[in-house]
């Protein structure tokens, strides 16, 4: 990984290195569990969870961004945003993204890419139009340093396992899971493919809930730490969580599924398991920059 100037973080390194061995182990066993029973396109299985993960790898970013609404936008569309960032790169010693912007009243920011050379930054219109210049660059600080991280590469790639169980798993279920079926056999291995891949799905699931959570609170202090600004984030936090209760349900909605990548998810209940939860709560987020806050000697 290409040094910059974002505080190091052990913590956050041990855990993606921990989350990829166990979900690596857990793509073995999905793929050893497929081979085995389809003895005969034991070839065709392996040619496929090939190419499938070569493919979330290499093109997660570009899924994702245009699953996001991202546009990217130069310095003559959005003088301000390419400003922040340029100052903010310069200030962390990294490659500037690309920069992009959402059209969404939903105020919220995202990273995607799986290295610095090939990353994106993105606000939404409803961010840009709600933060003050100081807020949002602390906001823009906290994204950067997931590319810093490369903790954006590891959730890509984390999440793709249990995106493919969570494919087999309902097609197996839509498809009546062997019902009707004159070959026994080949219901019994419909049902422990089935079976391998709800329990693939809920282990990698709660894996990524865990980094996610850790990284939200890594990327925090980072940026608090570079800018020196620990108010001007926790300013932007209090008012984004705040302006998204306000959003209509449907519009959170649609953002949801891609709440592990937001700066603030769209939806965060206080009645929601806090295991399940794709970040930390508003409260931890708050007192952790008020400790750095404290370090540094600023209000």
């Amino acid at each position: 990984m290409a040094q910059t100037r974002f505080a190091p973080d052990r913590g956050l390194t041990s855990r993606m290195v921990t989350t990829m061995f166990f979900i690596g182990l857990l793509y073995v066993v999905v793929v050893g569990v497929l081979v085995v029973l389809l003895k005969g396109a034991w070839v065709v299985v392996l040619l496929i969870a090939g190419a499938l993960f070569v493919a979330q790898f290499w093109y997660s970013d570009r899924i994702a961004a245009f699953s996001m609404g991202a546009r990217e936008v130069t310095p003559e569309q959005a003088p301000e945003l390419h400003g922040a960032v340029d100052r903010l790169c310069a200030l962390a010693d990294m490659p500037k993204p690309r920069v992009a912007i959402a059209e969404s009243d939903v105020p919220n920011a995202f990273a995607t890419g799986r290295n610095q050379k090939n990353s994106m930054v993105c606000a939404t219109t409803g961010l840009l139009r709600r933060l003050e210049p100081e807020e949002l660059e602390g906001v823009l600080a906290h994204e950067l340093s997931h590319v810093a991280h490369r903790d954006v590469a590891v959730m890509t790639i984390a999440s793709f396992l249990g995106v493919l169980a969570g494919i087999i798993t309902r097609a197996a279920l839509w498809s009546g899971v062997g019902r009707n079926n004159r070959d026994q056999n080949a219901a019994i291995a419909v049902l422990i493919v089935t079976a391998v891949s709800v329990v693939v799905y809920a282990i990698s699931f709660l894996l990524t809930r865990l980094l996610s959570r850790y990284r939200e609170l890594s990327a925090d202090r980072a940026a608090a730490l570079l800018t020196g600004r620990p108010s001007a984030l926790a300013a932007a936090l209090t008012k984004v969580t705040g302006q998204i209760a306000r959003i209509p349900t449907e519009d959170l909605r649609k953002a949801q599924p891609f709440n592990a990548f937001y700066f603030a998810p769209a939806f965060n209940k206080e009645s929601f398991s806090t295991l399940l939860s794709s970040h930390p709560t508003l409260e931890q987020r708050l007192d952790q920059l008020g400790r750095i806050a404290a370090e540094l000697g600023r209000p």
